[in-house]
């Protein structure tokens, strides 16, 4: 089936691309059309961002449809565009791509965002977790687990980089007693490190989505976070919750 296209667009100036968009799929009944998933590249290294664009262009499922070297045009394109995916740099010219993830959650339709960063340390990656970013990747990850760790962000899955688990592994020791998580906030975070929602997970374990919520809430407490995607990160590194390898999704 053939995918609709928007218009391209392009800013004069500062690099900020946008490519022809591919249509959504449609809302309501209906099975949804085959569509390919839509990322949105920002990286202000040219040689770095062309790099990267064509690795992401290994997998013809993927779709970059958008470019910027820089963050406020990185948050413009995106309200534009809405694309499914953000890969995003930290170090950008203007603002930082952990601002810049913050923006892009407040939007109406916050993408999901994949940070690519030379930057392995822990208060990094903590604070990207809790402006937004679903994943943590190192610019030194190869061109399959790129590929994957896109899939999984996606479709909301949190993705670490293994040297960054590690790092957090060794700058969050488990306190004593107070870091232990009931079954039932274990299986919650299980869930919720595979991209279930709310709803789904209290489907799968038979409660309330209101007590999906108390649960999440004591487990942040416990583990002394904000946010899903950094309580299932320190879980997991943590070893309080398995997590499977990266497996594109079906």
């Amino acid at each position: 089936m053939a995918l609709a296209m928007g218009q391209s667009h392009r800013y004069q100036g500062s690099m900020a691309i946008a490519i022809d968009r591919p249509a959504r799929p449609p809302e309501g009944g209906g099975a949804a059309p085959a569509r390919r998933l839509s990322v949105l590249l920002v990286e202000d290294h040219a040689l770095v961002r062309e790099g990267t664009r064509e690795l992401l262009a290994m997998d013809p499922a993927l779709r970059v449809i958008g470019e910027a070297e820089r963050g406020l045009e990185a948050v413009t394109l995106a309200a534009e565009l809405r694309p499914d995916l953000v890969v995003l740099d930290l170090g950008l010219p203007d603002i930082g791509g952990i601002e810049v993830s913050q923006r892009l959650r407040a939007l109406p339709d916050p993408p999901h965002v994949l940070i690519l960063s030379v930057h392995d340390d822990s208060d990094y990656v903590l604070a990207s977790l809790r402006a937004g970013a679903t994943g943590y990747m190192l610019k030194t990850v190869s061109a399959s687990d790129l590929i994957a760790a896109v899939w999984a962000c996606a479709h909301g899955e949190v993705v670490l980089h293994p040297s960054i688990a590690r790092a957090l592994t060794e700058d969050r020791r488990t306190r004593a007693g107070e870091d232990v998580l009931t079954g039932r906030e274990t299986r919650v975070l299980a869930l919720a490190a595979h991209g279930c929602t709310n709803k789904q997970i209290a489907v799968t374990l038979g409660i309330s989505i209101r007590t999906v919520e108390a649960v999440c809430s004591s487990a942040f407490n416990k583990l002394g976070v904000v946010n899903r995607a950094e309580a299932v990160a320190q879980a997991s590194t943590r070893g309080l919750i398995p997590i499977g390898p990266l497996v594109r999704p079906t």
